[in-house]
């Protein structure tokens, strides 16, 4: 890698040409994390749960320390890393899971609650730094439809955060229908973030140190895209946007497979699930589905995706603090793309789908 001083400092403005809008950047309450580590000393919580959890809330470690003080940050300490990182803008949310795993509905619902209003005030302290997304107690899919329109109407959010799974279910499920058509209604885009696999798919992922971030994100949440892509969300809804992160979480590099296979199934009727659907998967990645580069500040996957996907669905996102980098900056500025297309990149894609 170049030598920092090297490569010139990183400044906030527009002056290189465009506003860096960071896309899947988290933020956690205090309160979160401590039910987090009651479920964990309880015996309540998941396998990956205490994977995480276990790990960023209670090590000593400088990475989980320091992880979890910026987390907590909603005022001086993250301005000051944006602006050491020239970023203008953050879309923030919820740190994943959420409240999703908790098994007492009212508590869930009130801790995602109380989180939105703490976000809303940060957002109204920096009204030109912060953006917001909400959270919700998926539990419960009728009150996190009324939360969706609370999030849009009251407190100015752009968009939702869910979690992936909720205790193992799946977005999929008919139950959860309320929650999309709020957002549908209020024309706003669901952000479907990673958590770690439920009990049922971890097991050797956990043993090899597989689970996380490095593996098993991606592929938890990739399944999940794909659930909704298969059970016909688009075709119910077909105004709805859904983003993922870390580059599509592999489905743009599968494109061609997933279609040859998914239209092999439909025609042999050999899953009762698999109906035919108005469009193939790749055309509703080019429609419906929206991709960060959080964690992927890799320009061959990033050029790579604008090229399948389309270079109006892929945004800048930095992944903070789990992934605070000056050189991925440095070198997302350095990628070899036209002005327009960086400039979408980086600004112009994020201002329109969050309607800036």
């Amino acid at each position: 890698m170049t030598d920092e001083s090297t490569r010139g400092e990183l400044k906030t403005g527009g002056g290189h040409g465009y506003l860096r809008i960071a896309t899947e950047e988290a933020f956690a309450t205090r309160e979160l994390v401590e039910v987090f580590l009651r479920m964990i000393r309880e015996g309540q919580a998941d396998k990956g749960m205490v994977s995480l959890w276990g790990f960023y809330a209670a090590s000593p470690s400088q990475r989980a320390t320091t992880i979890l003080e910026r987390l907590l940050d909603l005022g001086e300490r993250r301005i000051a890393d944006m602006d050491a990182t020239g970023i203008d803008r953050a879309v923030l949310a919820l740190t994943s899971p959420g409240v999703q795993p908790l098994r007492d509905h009212d508590e869930a619902k009130a801790i995602a609650s109380r989180a939105n209003d703490q976000l809303a005030e940060a957002c109204g302290k920096y009204p030109d730094r912060f953006i917001g997304m909400g959270t919700l107690a998926t539990q419960d899919p009728e009150w996190s439809a009324r939360e969706v329109h609370r999030c849009a109407r009251e407190l100015g959010f752009k968009g939702v955060q869910i979690n992936s799974h909720t205790q193992g279910e799946y977005l999929d499920d008919p139950k959860y229908d309320p929650i999309f058509r709020a957002l549908v209604e209020e024309g706003q885009p669901l952000y479907l973030h990673p958590a770690t696999p439920p009990d049922s798919m971890i097991g050797p992922m956990l043993e090899a140190g597989l689970d996380g971030a490095i593996f098993g994100f991606g592929v938890e949440t990739g399944m999940h895209l794909l659930l909704l892509i298969t059970i016909g969300i688009f075709d119910r809804y077909p105004d709805l946007q859904i983003m993922v992160g870390h580059m599509g979480e592999a489905l743009p590099y599968w494109l061609y497979r997933l279609d040859y296979m998914h239209q092999a199934g439909v025609r042999s009727k050999r899953y009762e699930r698999m109906k035919p659907l108005r469009k193939t998967i790749a055309e509703y990645m080019r429609s419906n589905v929206l991709v960060t580069n959080s964690g992927m500040a890799w320009e061959p996957a990033i050029r790579f995706c604008q090229h399948v996907m389309g270079e109006d669905r892929v945004m800048y996102a930095m992944d903070y603090p789990y992934q605070y980098e000056a050189r991925e900056v440095h070198a997302m500025d350095a990628m070899d793309m036209p002005a327009e297309t960086k400039k979408k990149f980086f600004q112009a894609n994020a201002e329109h789908w969050f309607k800036l």
